[in-house]
């Protein structure tokens, strides 16, 4: 299962994608973080310090590599120059294990508290006035285009912030999107904007309410988000203590029993490779007609494989060496 977290600029959403990283990983269960932030906070929620967050290789500066890897030998992609982040595989595109033994997962991952950590990169200076942070997120696009996540698997995101989340069809890319919402009328007013853009492509979404001081703050979030309010995160002395690089005692237990409200709500949710696959042509042709066409001087278009059908079964049948699931320690 995928699940994305996102919300408004300081709702918590990164602490809160830490924490349920974390909790999945506790379970014994196989996670994969990715920090999708414009500003790289992910790693440090987890418990890396400034150190050894530099050990982490970023997505994007293997951007060239990851794509030779993905194109495999797909006739339909005749050169890395022509794949961009929307190209959905099809036959004879090389697909990704969760934690397989390949050379994404090989440079990219780091460990830490039983998560596996992989990042964007941050948005630096030579990036001023010449980028957008949406082309940084083009390998996280193109790792979840080709993902087969099986069952008890988890890849959890931590999108950047804000309406920003909609600027590409990555948000298109989830089993489950919890929106992390403040019991203020600024963060009802972004849920209110984040269900009108979901709905529209059928995104599965559910409100975990943070900084809930008490009942009339829980009582104002269920006013006014209903049925989609699915937990609440009151005060944590222990998040806290970490984020003052005190690492003692446990999680509250009443933030462990939201957490694991948050894990059923996924748990619960039914794979639809058929939907996923579809809406990644659907964006891969917007894109194609709105700018990489241009871009690469070519028809984009002619990379849509009608015949190819993802999920497991597109799998090899007997997989190239050192591309199996690599255990869970």
């Amino acid at each position: 299962m995928r699940i994305a977290f996102v919300g408004k600029g300081g709702s918590g959403k990164t602490t809160l994608s830490g924490l349920f990283a974390r909790h999945l990983a506790r379970s014994g269960a196989p996670v994969v973080a990715i920090d999708a932030d414009i500003n790289q906070h992910l790693g440090a929620a987890l418990g890396l310090d400034e150190d050894e967050l530099r050990e982490v290789v970023p997505l994007n500066t293997g951007l060239a590599e990851i794509k030779e890897y993905l194109r495999g030998d797909n006739p339909r992609i005749p050169s890395v120059d022509a794949m961009v982040k929307t190209t959905p595989p099809g036959s004879g595109s090389r697909l990704l294990r969760l934690l397989g033994a390949d050379p994404v997962h090989a440079r990219h991952v780091r460990e830490v508290a039983g998560v596996r950590l992989m990042t964007t990169g941050v948005f630096t200076e030579d990036d001023l006035g010449v980028a957008c942070y949406h082309s940084k997120l083009g390998a996280v696009e193109l790792y979840l285009n080709h993902l087969v996540d099986g069952p008890g698997e988890y890849a959890v995101v931590d999108m950047t912030a804000g309406a920003d989340s909609f600027a590409s069809g990555l948000f298109t890319r989830f089993d489950m999107t919890f929106l992390v919402a403040e019991p203020t009328r600024k963060g009802v007013s972004v849920y209110r904007q984040y269900k009108d853009h979901a709905a529209e492509f059928g995104v599965p979404l559910a409100v975990v309410g943070n900084k809930v001081a008490g009942e009339d703050d829980r009582l104002f979030l269920k006013e006014h988000i209903g049925e989609d309010l699915l937990a609440c995160f009151g005060h944590s002395d222990w998040v806290r203590a970490r984020e003052q690089g005190r690492h003692t005692g446990d999680l509250e237990p009443e933030h462990r029993l939201a957490l694991g409200e948050l894990r059923i709500a996924v748990d619960s949710r039914t794979k639809d490779w058929e939907t996923f696959q579809r809406q990644a042509i659907e964006f891969h042709l917007r894109n194609a007609h709105a700018w990489a066409n241009r871009s690469t001087g070519q028809d984009l278009s002619a990379q849509v494989d009608p015949d190819f059908r993802h999920g497991p079964a597109a799998l090899p049948a007997h997989p190239e060496p050192g591309t199996h699931s690599a255990p869970v320690g």
